[in-house]
């Protein structure tokens, strides 16, 4: 039985073969997509082993027809190789899923689900959040360079002793071969809304805290971390804290300051400080019994005497310099703190 009486109508079964054809097309590119995804992340995880690292998973599944191609990794947990942080790196997640949206096969996202368990060195954090994804930029034959990352309603802690982060955002980018003073990684992260597990003497709500960091080339190779800190610190690495701002209460901070490493691989650098609502930080501390009256009443001298008008008819501000050497950090030159000292891997310097 012939279908048309003329053989110059094929043309009307293009309503037929054509979304046949193209469904045919867009099985092809999902399978093909899940097993480029499953073969590259095989051979990244025993790249990973072959330099010391601990890499383990459940069985791991193929999905996301039709909008999408996915490998899901039950289980997964990853150890960092020796060396690879001071103390050591361990992250647990109940599930790892990795996702190329179709057609669009030129990122990545990589999507943690359930609780969490990040650990470095001695510090130990358990978190879950109601979303996390990263997204990397896919290019042939190379790592990932840049990316971007959200998590929304992030707790960090047990429950009823969390830290609760309403929204959170950031983004890097990685140029290895990046020469001197010019930005081999830089990180950027934004925090909105993070409730603190009990109030402290500005509340319990800090709204805003942001920062941008570039830390400069060349990066060294090698798998031994004081040997490439060296190396870093030899040919004038250092780390540019670009940008600090946090809103907490009444009182506002911004800040930069620039970090290298000295002859001991201690941090060391200077930087400035601004202060909006000093005055209002102090009162609060003084009425939370941080700080004793005598104290505040001689700082908020210090304060009425430092500050300056604020741009556009607003609050008064203060800048300060900041220091960092042997150790010890100081405001206007008056030492505030010393710090711990950092120990490298094989390090075994004096306390």
């Amino acid at each position: 039985m012939r279908l048309f009486s003329s053989p110059h109508r094929w043309w009307l079964l293009l309503p037929v073969l054509l979304p046949l054809a193209l469904a045919g097309g867009h099985t092809l590119l999902w399978g093909w997509m899940g097993g480029q995804i499953e073969q590259a992340f095989a051979a990244w995880a025993e790249a990973r082993r072959a330099q010391g690292w601990t890499i383990d998973h459940g069985p791991p599944e193929r999905g996301g027809w039709p909008f999408a191609a996915t490998l899901r990794l039950p289980e997964v947990r990853f150890v960092g190789a020796a060396g690879t942080v001071p103390g050591g790196l361990e992250w647990h997640a109940e599930t790892l899923t990795l996702r190329v949206m179709l057609p669009n096969i030129t990122e990545l996202e990589v999507e943690p689900e359930g609780f969490q368990r990040l650990r470095l060195g001695e510090a130990e954090a358990p978190f879950i959040a109601d979303r996390m994804v990263a997204v990397l930029a896919l290019e042939p034959g190379v790592p990932p360079r840049d990316g971007r990352f959200a998590a929304e309603r992030l707790r960090i802690g047990l429950a009823g002793a969390a830290l609760e982060v309403r929204a959170t955002t950031g983004r890097f980018e990685a140029r290895m071969s990046a020469t001197e003073a010019e930005p081999a990684l830089l990180v950027a992260l934004e925090a909105r809304d993070i409730r603190l597990p009990v109030a402290g003497p500005l509340g319990r709500t800090i709204s805003l805290l942001q920062t941008e960091v570039a830390m400069t080339g060349p990066v060294p190779g090698g798998r031994q971390p004081t040997r490439r800190a060296a190396t870093w610190r030899d040919a004038g690495g250092t780390l540019d804290l670009r940008s600090l701002a946090m809103r907490w209460g009444d009182v506002a901070l911004e800040g930069a300051a620039t970090l290298a490493l000295d002859d001991q691989l201690q941090p060391m650098g200077a930087g400035t400080l601004r202060l909006t609502g000093a005055s209002e930080g102090l009162a609060a501390l003084a009425s939370a019994g941080a700080v004793s009256a005598r104290s505040v009443l001689a700082a908020q001298a210090m304060v009425a005497f430092m500050a300056q008008p604020g741009p556009e008819g607003g609050p008064p501000q203060i800048d300060v310099p900041l220091t960092l050497e042997n150790r010890t950090l100081a405001i206007a030159r008056i030492p505030l703190t010393r710090l711990a000292r950092l120990i490298w891997p094989g390090d075994v310097g004096a306390p």
